[in-house]
């Protein structure tokens, strides 16, 4: 059976959509799993299991210190470098580097835009959630290594919320733990298209 990693993932979206289509996949994340399946979850530091001989690999590394919404706090006076937050945004490129870099032949790495400062590698694409059946906006690159890009399965064009900011009408902003969640429709997407991609590489 095809083994499937998923990174830094404490919701087990991903982890369940891959196993609703027969594939042993596993999430890990050093958080306790939230999505009700204990037994498929790993805690834990991921790049400690990064040796196994994984058939995919899906990581979504905390973006806090790299992500380019948080750039004005590194240059909280104009021209001028914040370097504590600089060096934590270093650790967390090294971080996505070693998930980015894992001995696997198929690998998606998800994070929002990167910020210059960090010279991070060119991303494969940008996925939006209503591109998906969502009807929120929130720009998702794709850092993918032997994997086609993801294709949109049901566009929105009507009534979109931006999903980082506040609920139009509503008030209030998301917690960031909620605003770090996969929509379940980006995860069945991963799976249907990503399985049977690897599916019929692994079998052909």
């Amino acid at each position: 059976m095809l083994k499937i990693l998923v990174g830094c993932e404490e919701s087990q979206a991903v982890t369940i959509a891959f196993r609703n289509r027969g594939f042993e996949a596993y999430s890990c994340d050093t958080q306790p799993c939230s999505g009700g399946h204990p037994e498929w979850h790993i805690q834990g530091d991921v790049t400690k299991i990064l040796w196994y001989k994984w058939d995919l690999i899906i990581a979504f590394p905390p973006c806090t210190y790299i992500s380019n919404a948080g750039a004005v706090r590194l240059y909280p006076q104009k021209g001028v470098l914040n370097q504590e937050r600089y060096a934590k945004g270093l650790q967390g490129k090294e971080f996505f580097m070693q998930l980015y870099n894992a001995d696997c032949p198929f690998i998606c790495v998800e994070n929002p835009i990167p910020s210059t400062v960090f010279e991070m590698p060119r991303y494969s694409q940008i996925i939006q959630p209503y591109e998906y059946g969502h009807a929120f906006s929130k720009k998702t690159c794709l850092w993918l290594k032997g994997l086609p890009k993801l294709k949109p399965t049901n566009l929105i064009t009507d009534g979109i919320d931006p999903w980082v900011g506040a609920q139009k009408g509503k008030g209030g902003h998301r917690s960031p733990l909620m605003r770090s969640k996969t929509f379940p429709n980006i995860a069945d997407a991963m799976a249907e298209q990503w399985g049977q991609y690897l599916f019929l590489k692994h079998f052909s």
